[in-house]
């Protein structure tokens, strides 16, 4: 059928920290290809990975002017100022799960105010279509930069262990920006006898077992985890029917355990107790328990290092009072005063940054557009088979029936 479409834009980001885009150059080539009479526009950016330069050379219009465009695609949420009328806009904006206040700063880039950010897209009449949302039959989605959260979230973690216990730390991410150069520069560590746990059975806990097994550090099961010494660094990942239970003490029922989270309690704690490393990799619904209690942290003086891939401020782990930047990803926090320290000795070291793919931004693009070019674009263009429509937060300036209750959200 012939395509309603004839623009297709990439905004510039707006935070100066991300390096990602949603379409590489090579995207826009095979685009081009398949859809001849599509224009495809990118704002300049002398942040972005890609240079204009590659996206000219494979056929994209170079234009701060993106008002002819149909499409507009993002990364991370847009400024309210930048969001042009009457548009269609997609990236991902951090607000399907905004039904209470406290959820305000628990996600998405620090400092956006997202009432504001949905106030305007309604105001505007944009059609707002989020990448989280875009699933399959199964809930399981399209789209992720969850790999590299993972594998970045990982690196950084270890890379922390090695500050902490006074090793020569790796080059940091962000500057060898360079997946293939990452592996090789931890396949050269050897890291002392440590336990390591690791939660989580998605997209990001893959990334970081990923990166492990480039390591010294080996997967053991979790009952030799909790009950053995070894003579070497070993780590075990949790899946999520591992980490919580029934309160009453039902079997584990994954569909239950998404619809009724609360009817869950942590059962980590045991691990957590044997932990000198944890990675927290796992998807956290604020209606789930979390991983450990504020309290409880006391209990836990092996544990020197966590790496809060999943970053929800004050969410499953406790100790994330904050989140971090890529530049300076880590703090320390006094384990009797849960507040942040200077001091390195004897506190709990955090990782938490918040935008761990785009310290990989070129890696991370090429991977996460490849899902775009196969998964959306032909929706968007073509026939959507409902992947789409279920994505769509607002359209004409209105919410769409699914996601009414934002309603209620903003005017609050």
């Amino acid at each position: 059928m012939k395509s309603k479409v004839n623009c297709v834009g990439i905004i510039r980001e707006t935070r100066i920290d991300d390096a990602r885009t949603p379409l590489t150059p090579i995207h826009i080539s095979q685009l081009k290809k398949k859809y001849s009479k599509i224009k495809f526009i990118v704002q300049p950016s002398k942040n972005r990975s890609y240079k204009d330069e590659e996206y000219k050379n494979h056929g994209a219009i170079i234009n701060e002017d993106l008002k002819e465009c149909d499409i507009i695609f993002g990364v991370k949420e847009i400024e309210p100022n930048y969001l042009l009328y009457n548009k269609t806009y997609i990236f991902f904006s951090h607000t399907y799960k905004l039904n209470t206040e406290t959820l305000i700063n628990a996600q998405g880039t620090p400092g956006m105010d997202k009432k504001e950010l949905l106030k305007s897209i309604i105001k505007k009449k944009i059609k707002l279509i989020d990448y989280e949302n875009i699933r399959d039959l199964n809930g399981s989605r399209y789209l992720g930069f969850g790999r590299f959260a993972g594998i970045v979230g990982c690196y950084n973690t270890l890379n922390l262990f090695l500050l902490m216990n006074k090793f020569m730390p790796l080059g940091k991410a962000f500057k060898i920006n360079n997946y293939e150069r990452l592996k090789n520069n931890i396949k050269n560590i050897i890291f002392p006898k440590i336990k390591l746990l690791v939660t989580g059975d998605g997209r990001v806990a893959g990334g970081v077992m990923e990166l492990l097994k480039e390591t010294n550090i080996v997967q053991v099961n979790k009952s030799d985890y909790l009950v053995s010494n070894f003579d070497e660094p070993v780590f075990c990942n949790l899946k999520t029917e591992d980490y919580v239970k029934n309160k009453d003490n039902t079997d584990f029922d994954l569909s239950h355990f998404i619809n009724f989270s609360n009817e869950y309690s942590s059962c980590a704690l045991p691990y957590l107790l044997k932990s000198d490393v944890y990675i927290s990799a796992h998807y956290w619904d604020p209606a789930a328990p979390k991983i450990f209690e504020k309290d409880q942290l006391n209990q836990l003086p092996q544990l020197q290092v966590i790496g809060d891939i999943t970053c929800d401020v004050d969410g499953s782990v406790p100790t994330t009072i904050k989140s971090t930047t890529i530049k300076n990803p880590n703090f320390f926090l006094d384990r009797n005063t849960m507040m942040e320290s200077k001091n390195i000795n004897n506190n709990l070291a955090i990782m938490a940054v918040d935008n761990l793919p785009s310290e990989l931004p070129r890696d991370s693009s090429l991977e996460f557009g490849d899902g775009i070019v196969k998964n959306v674009l032909p929706y968007l263009i073509e026939k959507d088979d409902g992947r789409i429509l279920n994505a769509t937060i607002t359209q004409e300036g209105r919410f769409l029936e699914k996601y009414s209750y934002l309603e209620n959200f903003i005017n609050s």
